[in-house]
């Protein structure tokens, strides 16, 4: 029994600062090529592009990034509160029963993980398209210049 609880304790620190630390790592990367895109956005000469494919290519770059993790935060988030939900009644399977309150404590815990996958996601999906709205316009510029 005790070990069992040893078991419970590295999944529960593991959905807490695993799942969760995952989803601030993800965050602070597409965050750090947001703000590294916009400013190359600010400076960019598009007359030291060849061709719109190059233009294209390079004002792309990286924000795969942003739109992956866009993209996955949620589903990060939604793995973490499973995780947390099975722990709570793996939990309540081994003791018999549980109070309420430790039920709603395993659980508060299991959903932590969702809401911080929603806000690690939402920021992404508007940066995401900030910036992907700066290309198009970009991009179109470029055309208008060089009579494409």
């Amino acid at each position: 029994m005790v070990e069992d609880d040893g078991k419970m304790e590295s999944l529960k620190f593991g959905v807490e600062y695993g799942v969760i630390g995952l989803l601030v790592a993800l965050s602070i990367w597409s965050m750090a090529v947001a703000v590294e895109r916009w400013f190359y956005y600010r400076r960019v000469s598009l007359a030291q592009f060849a061709d719109i494919q190059m233009c294209e290519m390079a004002l792309t770059k990286r924000l795969v990034v942003i739109g992956t993790v866009a993209a996955n935060a949620p589903y990060i988030g939604l793995l973490g509160t499973v995780l947390g939900i099975m722990m709570t009644f793996h939990t309540m399977g081994t003791l018999g029963a549980m109070a309420v309150s430790s039920i709603m404590v395993g659980l508060s815990l299991a959903l932590k993980a969702t809401a911080v996958g929603l806000v690690v996601a939402i920021p992404c999906v508007v940066m995401n398209n900030i910036l992907r709205r700066r290309v198009a316009e970009l991009l179109t510029t470029y055309q208008v210049q060089h009579g494409a």
